[in-house]
């Protein structure tokens, strides 16, 4: 096995634990002894080994004068478990490549500078892939609060439903499944409570059954979460009913009645209570600083309007994906995708970078980066 194919494959160990490491970096690792693989590993959720662990103690003895790739610079701190880097000197590794170095300011190339000292030969070969999975760790290490993606479907006339609120389906079934995949690898899925009341979401996983396991480790995730100032929403909502509501979050303001407070939290959901904007509102940005100290590291905001709009104007957003479908309603009542920010100037506009483009039988997927 060559070095490409063997970082390749420790990607896809990566890959595999997507959405299951938070707050820890999804971390894939791979032990090759003279181009045979001896051992594999990806990173545990909070708070077991780490992937480099997992694959020293596969490999076992064979691990001595072996190379080592890994996707993410080995951790030189103790934070629940002990450095990977003691661990990698310990086994006997020969030489480390390396496709990410850690943003975190503790680690950032001091596990490099550790491992070449003990005499270990290290290469680092930065991988775009590596980079991508970590960035939702590198957001919450820089900025304290989750990665957030936004998602939506919309005709080409910019409409994500009909005026009477119908959206089932603007885009077609394997744009569907490819948001699923999505949502496989997010921490947590959150949406306005209009969107709730109207749409009445699931916000789960449901993937065909020859998918699932094959790609990423089985998860009860991910998390829903709901924004609801004055958590008024009705007990009948999917959200609330038993199968659903532990593993659901509401976001209420710090006005909303303890009497309301208390109604949702005996239905089974978690009642999380947020300060309030100028406007009355959730704080967008207080509740995604919430969700951080809670462990959520990627989340994808699904809707609505009000609640993008509101993300967008506190530059909170960090990933787009949309769905463009091959639809025109050509009815100004129809809603928007977001609502309540403006410019005036077509220079003004935001602007997304790193544009990719895909094609979903007749729907086009637009995703892109912004900068903030």
């Amino acid at each position: 096995m060559d070095n490409h194919a063997a970082m390749q494959l420790a990607i896809a160990c990566a890959r595999s634990v997507e959405g299951r490491t938070s707050p820890r970096p999804p971390v894939g690792a791979v032990v090759v002894q003279d181009g045979t693989v001896v051992g594999t590993g990806a990173t545990s959720p909070p708070y077991g080994p780490h992937a480099e662990v997992h694959a020293l103690n596969a490999a076992g003895s064979a691990a001595y004068g072996a190379d080592l790739y890994v996707t993410l610079e080995p951790c030189c701190i103790t934070v629940h478990t002990p450095p990977c880097t003691d661990a990698i000197i310990q086994a006997g590794i020969r030489r480390v490549f390396i496709a990410a170095l850690d943003p975190n300011p503790r680690v950032y190339q001091q596990g490099v500078e550790l491992l070449r000292q003990a005499g270990i030969e290290v290469f680092i070969e930065v991988e775009e892939v590596a980079t991508d999975i970590i960035r939702p760790f590198a957001t919450l290490i820089k900025k304290g609060r989750p990665y957030v993606t936004a998602k939506w479907a919309m005709t080409l006339d910019g409409k994500i439903a009909t005026a009477s609120g119908d959206a089932r389906w603007i885009s077609g079934e394997r744009s569907r499944l490819w948001v699923h995949q999505l949502r496989d690898r997010v921490d947590a899925i959150m949406v306005g409570a209009h969107t709730a009341l109207v749409d009445d979401p699931q916000l789960t996983v449901r993937l065909p059954v020859e998918e699932q396991g094959l790609v990423r480790q089985p998860r009860s995730g991910p998390i829903r979460v709901v924004v609801s100032t004055n958590g008024e929403l009705p007990s009948s909502l999917r959200l609330l009913q038993p199968d659903l509501a532990s593993g659901t979050w509401v976001l209420v303001g710090e006005t909303c009645m303890l009497t309301q407070q208390q109604v949702l939290s005996s239905l089974g959901v978690t009642v999380i209570p947020v300060p309030l904007n100028e406007q009355g509102k959730v704080d967008i940005e207080v509740a995604l600083s919430t969700l951080a100290q809670r462990g959520i590291m990627h989340l994808l905001i699904e809707g609505g309007a009000q609640l993008l709009g509101s993300a967008f104007r506190q530059q909170v957003i960090d990933h787009v994906a949309v769905f463009i479908a091959p639809k025109i309603l050509g009815d100004a009542a129809a809603p928007s995708p977001l609502i309540g920010s403006s410019v005036t100037w077509m220079q003004d506009a935001t602007r997304l970078h790193s544009i990719q483009s895909h094609l979903f039988d007749e729907d086009i997927l637009l995703e892109g980066e912004f900068y903030h």
